[in-house]
């Protein structure tokens, strides 16, 4: 290696020399590669299939249907966690098979999966299968499937809604509405997405017959969540499966669960005795990876006369596609209400959302996972009720901001924050972004026929509560000197290792290049969540800094006997142990052991540690060219509390990817299907992501406030800077067109929609 360049992330130096190693990168000897046949049709019954002619292709050693899975012992896809309704009844479920049974109702759904000694030769074999379809009437618009006219999906599904939730008190609610000053409404729309991480999905799995253990190579974002929910979908035992990972391209909540292939292959290498492999081409993963957001919230705002917020209560539209896959449900009922005040001290607050199918690509998780979408819709809201009723939108926001005193603050509809110190945050980044000379700037722009505008939002987030009772954390000590650490969940590009050894560093005074940190390998009798909902630092992170608590008092006594003193006599501090006036470290205590047995040193970390609420406020400001309809952003600010920060340069890449990803969603990401169903933006031709130099100038800061909900004093940071930016990006761009009459419109904010809608305004 250049001893000029030294990678400051733990997990770099293996990546950028090309020594990672992913999914596909498993070769067996003797493999068997996989090829999904799919539907082409949204809406369909399967009226025939014959597969003989595939079976009897030359290299094809099996072809499984849905018969052949469910005989093994096959379920459905899971979809983990249920809502009542809004007066208590039970949500309508319409779980997805593995394999399609009789009807698909969706373009992408696997009907039946072909096992060859190739991927090419599955994929020609794919060629012959034999299927008549009778196609039907397609559903694809969440706002029209619920008409009488529609056409229905699943039997036990009237007007396709599988859940009617409500969330907090609409009586007060409707009072606060009828004794309002002002009132302002407004709709938007919260597009759908794709994930499109940089590896496709790809799953790899071989079978000992004689452990009974199918280890199950695939990118994941936990290993206890993929090895149970998998379970479930394959018909397995949760022990008698291994998921293993090195390396994860991406995840972006995408892959906190088993896919049909990853059921498929199960139940393939332990029927055909082989390892099989199915790596998904980026056309399979378009179409088939869950989709994200896909919401359509109506908001509603009372304001007395002097501008304080009386109420907020929103009606959603919550498209779940064709079934009710792994988060939907979460996403459109806990996530949308649980931060449906945002920072704002609001007496009373109501909202109800109806979760619907329609004949798309199911959606489940995407970063934030409707927390974003929430935070957007109210920062947008308060946004056009300020400027329509004539308030200042910075003196609005001020005047409503839950008071300091008030923490910890339980919301009208009962979510409780510890704290939240918005007007702190607020004037830090009003300084950075000279927000009081903006004026100014906008003029210069005009003079030269551009549109400036400047948008910003101070927005609440709630991380990840977790699902797991807690999480645990082993250390020991290896014989050539190295603390190994083992947990359950497993990076995807955040730097798991670079900020738990950090942790170590600080807390155990162990150097953090000595520390290797392992997702499952030695021990998968951990508990533990995995990484989502920006849990992962201070939910793993917590149970690492308690393994290291137990850590000190089992080298304490070694610290005694290296110092020549009594045990009573030493403590440690700021990293090092002291006694009597002199010094040693860990590091020196440990080395000094030698080849001793270390087992002794072994410790068993756990913490329990819920929901977080990180928040912050964020200010961006663009230019659009009127003759092109094309907006830049000329500089972005994020000023976020964070809690305790660990990693400061790993907080930025976090807050840099966030934002740049909520950049995509507002100028330019949107998956569009025609009437029939048909996905429209199936390839990098149709589908925009962002590029090098969407975002050239990003300045972010950080507000510790620490949390005394878990162990480390840690928010989540991982979702901030998407759900900062969407709100910030939308006000900005309708600060530049709203002296042009334009009041609203819906992401994303491409060149031509905005130059369409300024012909139309000069008309």
């Amino acid at each position: 290696m250049n001893a000029r360049f030294t990678p400051s992330r733990q997990e770099d130096l293996s990546l950028i020399t090309g020594k990672g190693h992913f999914t596909a990168d498993h070769n067996y000897p003797g493999m068997l590669h996989a090829y999904v046949i799919r539907s082409m049709h949204a809406h369909a019954h399967i009226k025939h299939l014959n597969l003989e002619a595939v079976r009897a292709y030359p290299g094809v050693r099996w072809v499984a249907s849905a018969e052949d899975l469910k005989a093994m012992g096959a379920g459905n896809i899971v979809n983990p966690i249920t809502a009542k309704g809004k007066g208590g009844e039970e949500q309508v479920l319409a779980l997805m098979p593995i394999l399609a049974e009789g009807t698909v109702r969706f373009v992408g759904q696997p009907i039946a999966v072909v096992f060859a000694v190739s991927a090419l030769c599955a994929q020609d074999a794919a060629e012959l299968a034999e299927i008549e379809f009778e196609v039907l009437e397609a559903s694809v618009d969440p706002e029209q499937t619920t008409l009488p006219s529609a056409v229905q999906l699943h039997g036990n599904a009237p007007r396709n809604v599988s859940v009617h939730f409500a969330s907090g008190d609409a009586e007060p609610v409707n009072a606060a509405f009828a004794k309002a000053t002002f009132t302002s409404q407004l709709r938007v729309l919260s597009q759908r997405l794709m994930g499109v991480p940089m590896e496709p999905r790809a799953v790899v799995a071989i079978h000992d017959e004689v452990a009974g253990i199918t280890t199950v190579h695939t990118p994941h974002q936990g290993i206890l969540g993929m090895r149970n929910f998998l379970a479930l979908a394959s018909g397995a035992t949760p022990e008698s499966l291994r998921i293993d990972a090195n390396d994860v391209g991406g995840s972006f909540g995408l892959r906190g669960g088993p896919y049909s292939e990853h059921a498929a292959l199960v139940l393939a290498a332990r029927h055909l005795g082989c390892a099989v492999s199915w790596v998904g081409s980026r056309s399979e993963i378009f179409l088939s990876d869950w989709h994200g957001r896909a919401l359509i919230l109506n908001g509603e705002i009372a304001l007395d006369v002097e501008g304080h917020i009386l109420a907020i209560r929103f009606k959603d539209r919550v498209d779940a596609g064709a079934y009710n896959c792994m988060m939907s449900t979460f996403i459109g009922t806990r996530n949308l209400s649980i931060t449906m005040g945002g920072v704002y001290q609001i007496p009373a607050l109501f909202m109800e959302s109806e979760v619907v199918y329609t004949n798309t690509t199911p959606v489940s998780a995407y970063r934030g996972a409707g927390r974003p979408d929430i935070a957007y819709a109210i920062e947008r809201l308060v946004d056009f009720a300020a400027h329509q009723h004539g308030f200042d939108p910075v003196a609005l926001r001020r005047k409503n901001f839950i008071a300091e005193s008030a923490f910890p603050y339980k919301t009208a509809n009962g979510s409780t924050i510890d704290t939240c110190l918005s007007e702190k945050l607020l004037d830090r980044a009003l300084a950075i972004s000279h927000y009081a000379t903006f004026e100014e700037r906008r003029a210069q722009s005009l003079s030269q026929g551009k549109f400036r505008g400047i948008g910003l939002s101070t927005f609440l987030e709630a991380s990840g509560a977790g699902t797991a009772p807690k999480d645990q954390a082993w250390g020991e000590f290896n014989a050539n000197g190295n603390l190994y650490v083992y947990g359950v969940t497993g990076p995807s590009g955040q730097g798991h290792s670079t900020s738990f050894a950090s942790i170590i560093e600080k807390a155990l005074g162990w150097p953090a290049d000595r520390v290797r940190y392992e997702a499952g390998k030695a021990n998968q009798k951990l508990l533990g969540n995995g990484t989502g909902g920006s849990r992962s630092l201070y939910g793993a992170g917590s149970a690492i800094l308690a393994m290291c608590h137990q850590m000190l008092e089992t080298i304490k006594p070694h610290a005694a006997k290296t110092m020549g003193v009594d045990i009573a006599q030493v403590h440690f501090e700021n990293g090092v142990w002291l006694a009597n006036g002199s010094t040693t470290t860990t590091a020196q205590i440990i080395d000094a052991l030698k080849n001793e047995d270390k087992t002794s040193l072994s410790a068993l970390g756990e913490a329990i540690s819920g929901a977080t609420y990180p928040n912050g406020c964020h200010v961006a400001e663009v230019e659009i060219d009127p003759a092109t309809g094309e907006t830049h952003l000329i500089h972005y600010y994020a000023v976020d509390d964070l809690g305790q920060v660990i990693s400061p340069q790993l907080v930025r890449g976090q807050v840099h990817g966030g934002v740049v990803q909520g950049w995509g969603q507002a100028f330019c990401e949107q998956v569009v299907y025609d009437s029939q169903g048909q996905l429209l933006t199936g390839s990098f031709m149709d589908y925009a992501m962002p590029r090098a130099g969407c975002v050239p100038h990003l300045t972010n800061e950080t507000y510790e406030v620490r949390t005394q909900l878990n162990l480390l004093g840690s928010k989540g940071v991982g979702e901030s800077g998407c759900t900062g930016s969407l709100p910030a990006l939308a006000n900005a761009v309708m600060s530049a067109l709203r002296p042009y009459g334009i009041n609203q419109m819906d992401m994303p904010f491409t060149a031509p929609k905005i130059w369409a809608a300024l012909q139309k305004a000069k008309a």
